[in-house]
């Protein structure tokens, strides 16, 4: 009730009242309307007998036209009858009735008893307005006011007529004390508990038990479980169900599940007889899966005692069995209840989203609306959260639409749940309209809409929105410092992440997850030397610590730190995750660490891992490994496999130049699965690291057309790469030319190769020119430039580019190979003498060149060599090529017969791949080399590439 309550006490009744809107068309006509029920003659039992039965239809028909005489009997069991069963509609006609005969502003039990019936019904406006315009009120009306508010979930107002209660002198009696406590409950105010404690004491009334049932509720809710407990141990004759009721609520609602039902244990030692009541407080009791076998006794138990079982229980049940993830027997609770309300539904909705049913969770939606239930704000909540999760953004919307209808977008839970459908469906725009129409917004309001925008890859709509809320007075909260190193990881904006870092640190809000995430930012960044300080700085680490950091090195290039990150790790009391054991083989990918790799396959294995989480890892790892067998065997092993794992394979058959295995694995894998893009990407490589021309063609057409998959720069990159690999330059051309997109460096990169191998300088013109304008910050495409130049004996066009590169900051990245031996990965850089036994790999390197020259004819091929610099000068720098220092150290260190495996992070020269064919013949050992592109296998004078690369 509004602050001016005086006001409206001392104003004439009649004019309050005597034309209320809702009550316009009946006052017209003042006889009593029932258009659904026919007259049938009056029964012998009287109406306060029918109302006693429950029967609203009867008593209706049996209600008198007029009932001057005796008011009191006539209307107050019909209205207790319509406050019993809610029915506010007849409700509203017998209060019409009522002041046609002036029965209202006579009675005062009369107008307390439309109160208490308004109150029931939800209509709060209405009681509201019979409260005011009362001359007289006794304190069974003020009771019935209060409970009212009490019962439709507006405290304050509760404690407004406390308060208008005090001043105006009115005596509380027993029954005020359980709605002031509930109030007091609700709005979580001890002192104003306290207070109200005090005046039952003051009164006599604290021995009374509803009024100390109401207590110990009220401390309970006031999060003061001693104060209830003690309450509650005060009682001598401990034989009230309801008191054990209030406690054992009381510890259920406050999540102390196990002392909840330890009293319900006490309460049957004494030898109580439970009601719903207690069954329901014990149902909610059980809170997760550890309880569920309780949780099916206590069910047990309500089978064998019929009386037990009411809509209140089931539902309970139902709630229970969400709870603890037994989602069967949730809908089985469910399909037997004879009335199902729309709580039911909503538990049963619930639980199949919180156990990630949502796919479920639709069909179930479905059965609801077929059952003729209209959807309320948790029914959309929930199919909301499950249209996000499935990203069904057409059914978000239709649901969004339904909720604007109906006034539901307005409401706080809707609006937050709308923001993350739309951003979980990639639909920012959307999404910004529901955070923008939002009347009210709270920091989870804010949190979701900025991370919605920083995973969606709109960091700069983050940080604007990010600043906009660090001007009003909202608190910032950790998951929101999370979102927003999110966008800068995005933008690869160092110092947003060192301001933020800076501001956490300020703020006091650096936990250990927070700490994580900043070293997971540093080094997707390339700082990793901020990340390294930040991980060391972490006290307690744990395994999301150790991973990021791990992840940090493997992002940055620095697979020899994350290998040893990863034993130091091992070490430890963590133990550690799949994630971790991805990061890690990814490590040993990226260095073709077979032995580091085989070692963390021997963990996962130990450790009872399911290989199949990481399956598409392990193939991965001994694919670059040049294992490609091993990798087939993995695959093989994983009996249900996923997109993922399928293009692993596909990618390592391809990398190693097994194209037609690679293509049939796909057609094979088409028959259960929809390719994606990547799975596109992997069989054009495939094809094109084969000279599968036609098939690459073929592949790229039902991309676009039968899958409707609109190619990504990548697959017009390497259809690119097919065509010039086969010497088709005028189509690869104009297949450029006939993008829908503007064409990216790495495809005029494509053609350029292309054109420079089968030495069409035109159309190589063309590429250089376009790559150029593009203004690239990959060196890697100057340094073909300017080898292109060079090759023509350009060499001042070549100097400008690499004057360029200068002036960008851009280096070349020097060649470089590694091989592992023993438990350590050798690593060399072309001419390198900083190696420990650099004089015997030396020696050994002079004495393979010297035999393969003498039996093999190898003749150094320095048209590969593009400096300008003397004919023998060129003649020592192919020598000291960085796969070649590697190859003479594996033939100086390992065992006759066993492969050596060597990686190069650039793609083999010609000349260096007619020097590995002659080992693999004079030496009788097969060579597995990785380069930048694929995988070479030499074996006894020839390369599984067939000299295709």
């Amino acid at each position: 009730m509004p602050a001016s309550l005086a006001h409206l006490h001392t104003n004439n009744c009649s004019s309050i009242f005597a034309h209320p809107p809702m009550l316009i068309q009946t006052q017209i006509n003042p006889t009593l309307k029932i258009p659904s029920f026919s007259r049938k003659p009056i029964q012998t039992h009287t109406l306060k007998d029918i109302c006693l039965r429950g029967n609203l239809k009867e008593a209706f028909q049996s209600l008198p036209v007029s009932s001057n005489d005796h008011p009191d009997e006539t209307y107050a069991p019909v209205l207790e009858l319509c406050a019993q069963k809610k029915a506010l509609s007849q409700g509203l006609q017998i209060h019409a009735h009522m002041i046609k005969s002036c029965s209202v502003s006579e009675s005062v039990f009369l107008a307390t008893k439309l109160v208490f019936m308004y109150g029931k019904c939800g209509s709060v406006r209405n009681a509201e307005k019979v409260f005011d315009q009362m001359g007289q009120r006794s304190i069974f009306t003020w009771n019935a006011m209060i409970g009212a508010y009490v019962s439709n979930g507006k405290p304050f107002e509760v404690l407004q007529t406390y308060k208008e209660m005090r001043v105006l002198g009115v005596s509380l009696d027993a029954y005020s004390f359980p709605s002031l406590l509930k109030a007091s409950g609700l709005l979580k105010n001890l002192y104003l508990g306290s207070e109200i404690h005090g005046l039952a004491v003051k009164f006599g009334y604290d021995s009374t038990v509803c009024v100390v049932n109401s207590l110990v509720a009220m401390y309970a809710k006031c999060d003061d479980l001693f104060g209830a407990r003690r309450l509650f141990g005060r009682i001598d004759q401990k034989d009230d169900v309801v008191s054990w009721n209030s406690i054992i609520s009381a510890y259920s609602s406050n999540g102390r599940s196990m002392e909840a039902l330890e009293l319900f244990r006490e309460m049957q030692k004494a030898g109580l007889d439970s009601n719903t009541y207690t069954v329901v407080a014990c149902l909610q009791a059980c809170e997760d899966y550890s309880f569920r076998k309780l949780g099916k006794e206590i069910h047990a138990a309500v089978l064998k005692s019929a009386q037990l079982l009411d809509a209140y229980v089931a539902g309970a049940l139902v709630a229970m069995y969400v709870r603890c993830c037994k989602m069967s027997e949730a809908v089985r609770t469910f399909n037997k209840l004879e009335e199902k309300d729309k709580v039911a539904w909503n538990s049963v909705l619930t639980g199949f989203i919180q156990n990630g049913m949502c796919s479920e969770a639709l069909h179930f939606f479905h059965d609801f609306q077929n059952a003729g239930e209209k959807p309320d704000q948790v029914t959309v909540i929930s199919i909301l959260v499950a249209c996000g999760r499935l990203g069904y953004l057409l059914n978000g919307m239709e649901l969004h639409a339904y909720a604007i209808k109906n006034g539901f977008d307005l409401d706080l839970q809707v609006g937050n749940t709308l923001i993350d459908m739309y951003a979980k469906c990639s639909c920012v725009n959307y999404m910004g309209y529901a955070f923008n129409r939002m009347p009210d917004k709270d920091l989870i309001s804010w949190t979701t809409v900025i991370a919605g925008y920083a995973q969606n890859s709109y960091a700069l709509k983050a940080f604007e929105l990010f600043r906009e809320l660090q001007l009003i007075d909202i608190d910032v909260d950790p998951m929101m410092i999370g979102s927003i190193l999110l966008a800068c990881s995005e933008l690869a904006c160092v110092p947003q992440v060192k301001e933020i870092h800076g501001y956490i640190m300020r703020r006091g809000l650096s936990d250990v997850v927070l700490r994580n995430m900043i070293v997971d930012v540093y080094g997707e960044c390339g700082h990793i030397d901020y990340a390294v300080q930040t991980f060391e700085s972490i006290q307690f680490k744990d395994v999301v610590s150790w991973t990021s950091m791990i992840s940090a090195y493997v992002h940055n290039g620095l697979a020899n730190e994350a290998l040893e990150l990863f034993h130091i790790l091992n070490k430890t009391n963590i133990h550690p995750d799949s994630i971790v054991l991805k990061s890690a083989l990814s490590a040993a990918s990226s260095l073709s660490a077979l032995k580091y790799g085989k070692e963390i396959h021997g963990f996962v294995i130990r450790q009872n891992f399911s290989e199949g989480s990481i399956a598409s890892s392990l193939v991965d790892m001994y694919s670059r490994c040049g294992m490609v067998e091993n990798a087939h065997t993995i695959f093989k092993s994983i009996q249900s496999k996923d997109l993922v794992l399928w293009t692993s394979m596909i990618n390592a058959y391809g990398m190693h130049g097994h194209g037609k295995v690679a293509i049939d694995l796909f057609n094979k894998m088409k028959e259960n699965l929809t390719p994606d893009h990547v799975a596109f990407l992997s069989v054009l490589y495939a094809c094109s690291h084969s000279g599968l021309t036609a098939e690459g063609r073929q592949f790229f057409e039902i991309m676009k057309y039968e899958y409707q998959l609109e190619p990504w720069p990548e697959h017009y990159a390497c259809l690119v790469d097919l065509l010039g690999r086969a010497n088709c330059l005028e189509e690869a051309c104009e297949f450029v030319k006939s993008m829908q997109m503007a064409p990216t460096a790495e495809i005029w990169c494509a053609l350029l190769r292309a054109c420079q191998v089968h030495s069409n300088q035109e159309l190589g013109e063309i590429a250089v020119q376009k790559l150029l304008e593009l203004g690239s910050t990959n060196p890697g495409q100057y340094v073909l430039v300017s080898n292109v130049f060079a090759a023509k004996g350009r060499c001042k066009d070549a100097e400008k580019i690499r004057s360029r590169m200068k002036e960008r900051g851009l280096k070349k990245s020097p060649g470089c190979s590694w091989i592992e031996v023993g438990n350590r990965i050798h690593t060399f850089i072309a001419r390198d003498k900083s190696h420990p036994e650099c004089h015997h790999i030396t020696k050994k390197l002079d004495q393979i060149t010297e035999k393969v020259e003498k039996e093999g004819g190898y003749i150094a091929q320095t048209k590969f060599v593009l400096h300008n610099v003397e004919e023998n000068e060129k003649v020592k720098m192919l020598y000291g090529h960085s796969e070649r220092l590697a190859i003479a150290y594996g033939l100086l260190k390992t065992a006759e017969q066993t492969p050596i495996r060597v990686t190069k992070n650039l793609r083999v020269s010609g000349d260096c791949h007619t020097f590995c064919k002659l080992v693999s013949k004079l030496f009788g050992r097969e060579l597995v080399v990785r380069d930048a592109n694929r995988f070479h296998h030499f074996e006894d004078g020839v390369c599984s590439c067939g000299d295709f690369w």
